[in-house]
């Protein structure tokens, strides 16, 4: 017999598991690109300003934290239902 999922807990948990696929990817991805920096510019002093790994990072930063807010935030509609049960608790 199958087990009946909750809607809400499995779309929370697709949103928890791309942002940790996010988390993995970006870690590569990054380190590629330091390595690919270093072995072209970074060892020889070539580049002297901001090295262009950084803009790759913050580029990614943001779509992680983006990523990281909607799976790990606290979602409107639980906020709702603890408010709604407070203020009925302190009509009583």
């Amino acid at each position: 017999m199958e087990e009946q999922r909750d809607e809400k807990l499995w779309q929370l948990a697709k949103r928890r598991a791309d942002f940790q696929n996010s988390m993995l990817s970006f870690a590569v991805i990054t380190t590629i690109c330091w390595v690919i920096w270093y072995f072209t510019a970074g060892r020889r002093g070539i580049n002297t300003g901001t090295p262009w790994p950084l803009w790759v990072m913050l580029g990614l930063g943001i779509g992680l934290f983006s990523k990281f807010m909607k799976a790990y935030r606290t979602d409107k509609d639980t906020l709702t239902e603890r408010e709604y049960e407070k203020l009925k608790n302190e009509r009583k």
